[in-house]
């Protein structure tokens, strides 16, 4: 059994990570980011990954993001898929969906502020990782901590 977390650098992303750690250490889960690297430079820019006219190198970017998950969570691993393609947010999820179902998720805890709404946009990766029945979805839409006296929270992140 494994808490996944859908990891692309952002600051929710990074909440659903630091509480994935949170709830794995307090039931003894592993926990795993995964991350899909699109080899396109929209994409890229699209997720703050590079710079207006920096160059794109998604080999860089796989290893900041690697980066940030170990400075985040040492103790979680990390696993990643590059994909030529550009394709839709529905696709890019199905990718993220794949590679989350190799680590056997129990829960995936997914860092979304339109996740669930009654509103939900079509474009959001999100929306279709939460779709998936293979595993339940732990929303995570602030960064504040958990408010469960089991759970011990990582005070350098939220202190930031």
């Amino acid at each position: 059994m494994t808490f996944v977390v859908p990891f692309d650098g952002s600051d929710l992303a990074e909440a659903a990570l630091v509480r994935a750690v949170e709830y794995g250490a307090a039931l003894d889960v592993a926990v795993t980011a995964v991350t899909v690297v699109p080899e396109r430079t929209r994409y890229a820019r699209e997720k703050s990954w590079i710079g207006r006219d920096e160059n794109y190198d998604p080999g860089r970017v796989v290893e900041s993001l690697r980066g940030r998950v170990e400075t985040l969570a040492p103790e979680a691993s990390f696993d990643f898929e590059r994909i030529r393609e550009f394709p839709p947010e529905a696709e890019i999820a199905e990718h993220i969906g794949a590679l989350a179902l190799e680590h056997d998720p129990a829960v995936v805890f997914l860092g979304s502020d339109n996740v669930g709404r009654v509103v939900t946009p079509l474009a959001s990766v999100g929306v279709h990782v939460a779709a998936e029945d293979d595993y339940d979805v732990f929303i995570v839409r602030r960064p504040s901590p958990p408010r469960i006296d089991a759970v011990e929270r990582h005070d350098a992140f939220y202190d930031a």
